[in-house]
Protein backbone atom coordinates (compact mmCIF):
# COMPACT_ATOMS: atom_id res chain seq x y z
CA UNK A 1 0.00 0.00 0.00
CA UNK A 2 1.42 3.23 -1.00
CA UNK A 3 0.68 6.26 1.53
CA UNK A 4 0.62 9.77 0.42
CA UNK A 5 3.08 12.02 1.98
CA UNK A 6 2.00 15.12 3.73
CA UNK A 7 3.97 18.65 2.99
CA UNK A 8 4.36 18.55 6.94
CA UNK A 9 5.60 15.27 6.97
CA UNK A 10 8.19 16.16 4.42
CA UNK A 11 9.09 19.14 6.32
CA UNK A 12 9.94 16.76 9.18
CA UNK A 13 11.85 14.24 7.66
CA UNK A 14 14.11 16.32 6.05
CA UNK A 15 14.38 18.42 9.32
CA UNK A 16 15.71 14.85 10.79
CA UNK A 17 18.04 13.79 8.03
CA UNK A 18 19.91 18.24 8.56
CA UNK A 19 19.67 17.36 12.15
CA UNK A 20 21.92 14.23 11.61
CA UNK A 21 25.10 15.83 9.65
CA UNK A 22 25.14 18.75 6.75
CA UNK A 23 24.13 17.33 3.29
CA UNK A 24 23.71 18.98 -0.27
CA UNK A 25 20.67 18.32 -2.07
CA UNK A 26 21.62 15.24 -4.01
CA UNK A 27 22.48 13.55 -1.45
CA UNK A 28 19.51 14.56 0.59
CA UNK A 29 17.04 13.37 -2.15
CA UNK A 30 18.93 9.66 -2.06
CA UNK A 31 18.72 9.73 1.42
CA UNK A 32 15.19 9.98 1.62
CA UNK A 33 14.67 7.92 -1.36
CA UNK A 34 15.81 5.02 0.56
CA UNK A 35 11.80 5.33 2.73
CA UNK A 36 9.98 8.34 0.60
CA UNK A 37 8.65 8.15 -3.13
CA UNK A 38 10.40 11.96 -3.76
CA UNK A 39 11.71 13.53 -6.59
CA UNK A 40 14.55 16.60 -6.90
CA UNK A 41 11.53 18.50 -8.01
CA UNK A 42 9.88 17.97 -4.86
CA UNK A 43 12.57 18.54 -2.33
CA UNK A 44 14.16 21.59 -3.58
CA UNK A 45 11.04 23.83 -3.03
CA UNK A 46 10.33 22.53 0.72
CA UNK A 47 14.14 23.24 0.63
CA UNK A 48 14.09 26.82 -0.03
CA UNK A 49 10.88 27.38 2.11
CA UNK A 50 12.63 25.85 5.25
CA UNK A 51 15.26 28.11 4.26
CA UNK A 52 12.91 31.53 4.20
CA UNK A 53 11.27 30.09 6.98
CA UNK A 54 14.74 30.67 9.20
CA UNK A 55 14.90 26.45 9.86
CA UNK A 56 17.68 26.02 7.12
CA UNK A 57 21.02 27.91 6.56
CA UNK A 58 23.13 27.06 3.32
CA UNK A 59 26.85 27.03 2.56
CA UNK A 60 28.68 26.11 -0.28
CA UNK A 61 31.83 23.64 -0.84
CA UNK A 62 33.92 23.01 -3.91
CA UNK A 63 33.80 20.00 -4.90
CA UNK A 64 35.77 18.47 -8.10
CA UNK A 65 35.58 22.49 -9.87
CA UNK A 66 31.94 23.23 -8.67
CA UNK A 67 30.08 24.26 -6.21
CA UNK A 68 28.00 21.86 -4.00
CA UNK A 69 25.43 24.07 -1.76
CA UNK A 70 25.05 21.90 1.84
CA UNK A 71 21.97 22.73 3.89
CA UNK A 72 22.19 23.24 7.80
CA UNK A 73 19.33 22.80 10.47
CA UNK A 74 19.47 26.19 12.25
CA UNK A 75 18.35 25.99 16.30
CA UNK A 76 14.71 27.32 14.83
CA UNK A 77 14.69 24.32 12.77
CA UNK A 78 15.73 21.76 15.76
CA UNK A 79 12.86 23.31 17.20
CA UNK A 80 10.60 22.48 14.44
CA UNK A 81 11.74 19.41 14.15
CA UNK A 82 10.84 18.46 18.13
CA UNK A 83 7.40 19.94 17.48
CA UNK A 84 6.73 17.87 15.05
CA UNK A 85 8.48 14.81 16.39
CA UNK A 86 5.60 15.50 19.28
CA UNK A 87 2.61 15.70 16.41
CA UNK A 88 3.93 12.51 15.00
CA UNK A 89 4.23 10.38 17.82
CA UNK A 90 0.36 11.14 18.76
CA UNK A 91 -0.77 10.99 15.26
CA UNK A 92 0.84 7.68 14.84
CA UNK A 93 -0.60 6.58 18.21
CA UNK A 94 -4.03 7.41 17.09
CA UNK A 95 -3.54 5.55 13.72
CA UNK A 96 -2.30 2.55 15.64
CA UNK A 97 -5.29 2.42 17.95
CA UNK A 98 -7.81 2.42 14.74
CA UNK A 99 -5.44 0.04 12.92
CA UNK A 100 -4.85 -2.36 15.93
CA UNK A 101 -9.06 -2.03 16.49
CA UNK A 102 -8.38 -0.56 20.03
CA UNK A 103 -10.94 1.32 21.72
CA UNK A 104 -10.93 5.17 22.23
Amino acid sequence: MNFPLSAGLLEACVLAELNRQDVYGYQLTQQLRQVLDISESTLYPVLRRLQKEACLTTYDQPCQGRNRRYYRITAQGQERLEQARLEWKDYKSGVDRILEGHEG
